[in-house]
C-alpha cells in the first residue's frame, strides 16, 4: 500500500512542540494544572462534601489529571483521552458538577492538541469531545448543552489560532533566512566577478608583454596576487561574519576592514595596474553614512568598475563622483567605451546591474543605468540617507 504524502499541515505539526522549551513547557503545565485544580478542584470540594466517599475518590481523579497534563504536549492524543474519561467519572460521581467543569482538563488539551498536531488529528478530537455534549441536558437543559458545546469548540479554536501564530512565525523566519541567503550571494558574487575580471585583464596584459616588457609582466602578476589576497580576505570577512564563530571572532577583535566608500581607491587601484584611467572624485563627508547606504554605494562603484572591464569595449578611462549631503548620496560612474548591452537605458540580463537595483531598492533609493548618447555607459544611483537610518 502506497504510504500518503505528508501535507505541509504535518510536517509542521511534527515539530511543533518540539520547539518549545522546557521553561515553556513547565510554564504551561503549571498554568492548566492550576486552572483545573482551582476551578474544577474547588467545585469537587463544595459539592462532594455532602456526598461522603464520593469527594475521596474525585479529588484523586482531579489529581490524575493534572498530573497527565504534564505529557499534553508529548502525548496530546493520550492525554485527551484519559481526561475526557477520568471528567467523566468525576461528573457521573457528582452530577451537580457542571459536565463543562468536569471536562475541564481534556478542554485544556484539546487546545493543546489543536494547536500541535494535524489538523485532521484535531478535527477528530473535536468531534469526540462534542459526543458527551447531549449527557449535560439531563442536568442543565439546553443551555448545558450549548455552554458545553461551546466550551469545546472554544478550546479547538485558541489552539488553532496559536497554529497560526507559530506558522507565521515559522514563515518570517524562513523568508528571513532566503533573504539573507540571497544578500550573501550578491556579496560573493560582487567580491568574486570583480577580482576575478581585473585578474583576466591583467594576465593577458603580462602574456602580451611578456617578453618584451618583463618588468610590466611582473607588475601585473603581482597586481594578480595582489587582489586575489584581497578576494580571499573579503571571503573569509563574509564567512566570519555568518559562521558559527561569529561572535567569537567579533570579541577578540579579529575583524578585517568592511566594504565602504573610504575604501574606493582600493577599487580603483587593480584597474589602473591594467592601463585604465580610473578618475575618482569626491564631494561631501561619507564617514557618518549609515551602514547600509555605505555599503550599498560601494558595492554599486564596485559592480560598475567590474562591468567596465568586461562589457566596454575600448574603454580606457572610468569616471567615479560620489557626492554626499545631508540627504542623499549620489554615486555616478561613467566610462568611455562601447557598451555591449546594445542600447540608452537597457539592463543588462547577468547578476550585475540587477544585483544593484535590488540594493538600491533595499535602501529606498533610485537607479538609472544605459548607455549614453555620445558613447560611453553610465551608471547613476541617488541613495536616500534618512529612510536608511
Amino acid at each position: 500500500m502506497e504510504r500518503r504524502r505528508r501535507e505541509p499541515d504535518d510536517v509542521f505539526a511534527g515539530d511543533a512542540w518540539s520547539t518549545v522549551s522546557p521553561r515553556a513547557d513547565r510554564a504551561l503545565w503549571w498554568g492548566t494544572a492550576g486552572v483545573v485544580l482551582t476551578v474544577l478542584g474547588t467545585a469537587v470540594v463544595v459539592v462532594g462534601v455532602e456526598h461522603g466517599p464520593r469527594l475521596p475518590v474525585a479529588l484523586a481523579l482531579v489529581l490524575v489529571q493534572v498530573c497527565a497534563l504534564r505529557w499534553q504536549l508529548r502525548a496530546p492524543v493520550l492525554v485527551l483521552a484519559a481526561n475526557a474519561v477520568t471528567g467523566l467519572v468525576v461528573w457521573a460521581l457528582l452530577p451537580a458538577v457542571s459536565l463543562t467543569g468536569a471536562l475541564l482538563a481534556a478542554q485544556a488539551t484539546l487546545c493543546v492538541l489543536s494547536a500541535t498536531r494535524p489538523r485532521r488529528v484535531s478535527v477528530r478530537a473535536l468531534a469526540a469531545m462534542c459526543l458527551p455534549a447531549p449527557l449535560a441536558f439531563g442536568t442543565g437543559g439546553g443551555a448545558g448543552t450549548t455552554v458545553c458545546l461551546l466550551s469545546v469548540v472554544l478550546a479547538w479554536t485558541a489552539g488553532q489560532w496559536r497554529r497560526a501564530q507559530w506558522a507565521r512565525t515559522r514563515a518570517e523566519a524562513r523568508r528571513a533566512v532566503m533573504e539573507e541567503r540571497a544578500r550573501i550571494a550578491r556579496e560573493v558574487h560582487d567580491v568574486v566577478a570583480h577580482t576575478l575580471s581585473v585578474m583576466v585583464i591583467q594576465a593577458g596584459a603580462a602574456d602580451d608583454v611578456f617578453t618584451k616588457r618583463p618588468d610590466q609582466a611582473r607588475q601585473a602578476l603581482r597586481a594578480i596576487e595582489t587582489g586575489a589576497r584581497d578576494a580571499l580576505g573579503e571571503l573569509r570577512l563574509l564567512l566570519r561574519a555568518f559562521g558559527p564563530d561569529a561572535e567569537d571572532v567579533r570579541a577578540e577583535g579579529r575583524r578585517e576592514p568592511e566594504p565602504s566608500l573610504a575604501r574606493l581607491d582600493e577599487l580603483a587601484d587593480p584597474l589602473r595596474a591594467t592601463g585604465m584611467a580610473v578618475l575618482v572624485h569626491r564631494e561631501g563627508d561619507t564617514a557618518g553614512l549609515p551602514a547600509a547606504v555605505d555599503l550599498a554605494a560601494y558595492r554599486i562603484v564596485q559592480e560598475a568598475l567590474t562591468n567596465a572591464l568586461r562589457h566596454a569595449v575600448g574603454a580606457d578611462e572610468v569616471r567615479v563622483r560620489v557626492t554626499a549631503d545631508r540627504g542623499c548620496v549620489k554615486v555616478t560612474v561613467i566610462d568611455n567605451g562601447r557598451s555591449t548591452y546594445g542600447g540608452p537605458n537597457v539592463r543588462g540580463a547577468g547578476r550585475g546591474l540587477v544585483g544593484m537595483e535590488e540594493r538600491v531598492r533595499l535602501v529606498g533609493g533610485s537607479l538609472h543605468a544605459g548607455a549614453l548618447p555620445g558613447g560611453g555607459f553610465e551608471v547613476a544611483a541617488r541613495l536616500p540617507v534618512e529612510r536608511a537610518s
